[in-house]
């Protein structure tokens, strides 16, 4: 294996947060019948920019931001976070970068359903090595600006929809991410809201300074985001005049 190695502009500072490059994914299902999930495909995410990754449901859109998140990898092409090489970096370093620099949030909100609010917060930052009272102020201070102040020792199952997805966002956020990636995340909310959740994410992103690549079938909500893609065919395409 390859050590992760910086790639950007001439003075080191990486030229993207996130930059996919020729990027290609099939899975097999039978003999010898492959699916090409993704081809070839290219994408450069700016800093603190919103794109929405526009395409229906079986179309790749999670397996590319699994393969963008470090959760997977391509068959071929490079996944570049922050100016660094990852497709060939050691295990553990994946899992650094996963842990600092990427934010994920699923459809699915995925919490410990065991701990708090607050808990799920604070568990991705003790795990990234801060310390208990920082780590707690600053997960009290995300839910405070998420409108969950009063729900931080609820567990899960006493929250609703929404507001378990505002503590994922939340938690997804906690480590202070370059990049957070989406994937369907109001594809289980009605629409009121899922306008409301978004509407949070957004001012929260801002503020941060995060870039956000949001996968979604819906067009309204990707309207929101600074710039449209859509995957067809296995390709990225401008996503401007979405028919």
């Amino acid at each position: 294996m390859n050590e992760a190695r910086p790639t950007g502009g001439a003075d080191g500072t990486p030229s993207a947060v996130l930059q996919l490059r020729s990027i290609s994914k099939a899975y097999r299902k039978g003999q010898p019948a492959e699916v090409h999930v993704l081809k070839g495909v290219d994408l450069s995410v700016a800093r603190g920019e919103t794109i929405g990754l526009v395409a229906p449901s079986g179309a790749g859109k999670s397996t590319l931001l699994h393969i963008a998140g470090l959760l997977d990898s391509p068959d071929d092409g490079q996944v570049i976070i922050n100016g660094r090489e990852l497709v060939g970096a050691p295990d553990h370093q994946r899992t650094v970068v996963r842990c600092h620099e990427v934010g994920f949030v699923y459809q699915l909100h995925h919490l410990i359903q065991e701990m708090t609010a607050l808990e799920n917060v604070v568990l991705p930052q003790r795990a990234a090595g801060s310390r208990r009272g920082p780590a707690e102020a600053w997960a009290r201070e995300l839910l405070e600006r998420t409108g969950l102040g009063d729900r931080k020792n609820h567990r899960p199952a006493e929250l609703s929809g929404g507001e378990q997805q505002r503590v994922a966002f939340c938690r997804a956020l906690a480590n202070r991410p370059s990049l957070l990636l989406a994937d369907e995340p109001t594809g289980n909310l009605d629409p009121a809201t899922s306008d409301s959740v978004i509407a949070v994410l957004m001012e929260l992103v801002r503020e941060i300074g995060v870039s956000v690549v949001l996968a979604t079938h819906d067009r309204t909500l990707s309207e929101r985001l600074s710039r449209r893609i859509r995957l067809k065919a296995g390709r990225l395409v401008d996503g401007s005049n979405l028919s």
